[in-house]
């Protein structure tokens, strides 16, 4: 049984749900069997970072229907607040685990993202359905597209790419794209499929193709995943990591210990 929503932990400004993956999955399955789509957003510390600058983008996340916590010191946060997150809820983990609860339902996905490879050639869209669609026996390909960088920003490609999806009419659609792009085209698609899930899942898409590495499973648990990322990609990640979200995961953290050493406790009747 899920929890209540009304019990959705406030971390950054985001009003988290308390859930676990299964609960997520499970969620997803029933609203599928009920008719109902919706969005699952994963934020972590650098989508909270940029959130807590920019108005319009907590706006637009906290139109999801479901907000887990991608990364692990929103979770170490809300404990440190007194308050309950059961664990981290990794996109890059539930792009698996929703395709198996797809799989045995007989449901359709689509993948649409995901860099391109080394090469330069973007493929990976397609290799990580053909994956998952490997892994997850009676799981359908509704499609796949691997749209060339920047063509959001063209009128004509956006329009063409949401007609490939709307057409297929998936019953879940992958979005790897990276935050907040992703999550502006999620909320052009919700309006033709309003009986389709999305998940915005960044990196996964490319992470399940296998023209990326993900972190080994001990880095994961203690929530070190970015200290893998930044050691492969120095140059591109360090002022991110270490300038931008290191201060800021530092400054949430010391926020929620205050929050729960200065909290007024609770009269009782």
């Amino acid at each position: 049984m899920l929890r209540s929503y009304t019990r959705r932990v406030p971390v950054g400004g985001l009003a988290i749900d308390p859930l676990t993956e299964p609960e997520v999955v499970a969620h997803v399955l029933r609203a599928l069997d009920e008719g109902r789509g919706g969005w699952i957003v994963t934020p972590n510390v650098d989508i909270l970072r940029q959130v807590s600058r920019d108005p319009a983008l907590l706006a637009h996340l906290r139109a999801a229907d479901l907000a887990v916590a991608d990364g692990a010191p929103l979770v170490w946060a809300a404990r440190l607040a007194g308050r309950s997150l059961p664990a981290r809820v990794a996109g890059s983990d539930l792009i698996w685990s929703l395709s198996r609860g797809l799989a045995a339902a007989g449901r359709s996905v689509f993948v649409l993202g995901g860099a391109p490879a080394a090469d330069g050639v973007a493929v990976a869209a397609h290799l990580a359905a053909e994956r998952l669609a490997e892994a997850q026996l009676g799981l359908r390909v509704a499609g796949t597209l691997c749209p060339p960088f920047g063509f959001d920003r063209d009128p004509a490609r956006l329009a063409d790419a949401c007609t490939s999806v709307v057409e297929r009419r998936p019953d879940m659609v992958y979005v790897g794209l990276g935050f907040p792009r992703q999550e502006h085209l999620i909320a052009r698609l919700r309006a033709d499929l309003p009986e389709t899930w999305f998940l915005g899942c960044g990196a996964a898409v490319n992470f399940v193709a296998g023209d990326v590495r993900r972190a080994r499973p001990v880095l994961q648990k203690a929530g070190l995943e970015w200290l893998d990322r930044l050691a492969r990609e120095p140059h591109r990640l360090a002022r991110r990591y270490l300038r931008e979200d290191a201060p800021f995961a530092a400054a949430l953290l010391a926020r929620s210990l205050h929050h729960r050493l200065t909290r007024r406790p609770a009269h009782r009747a």
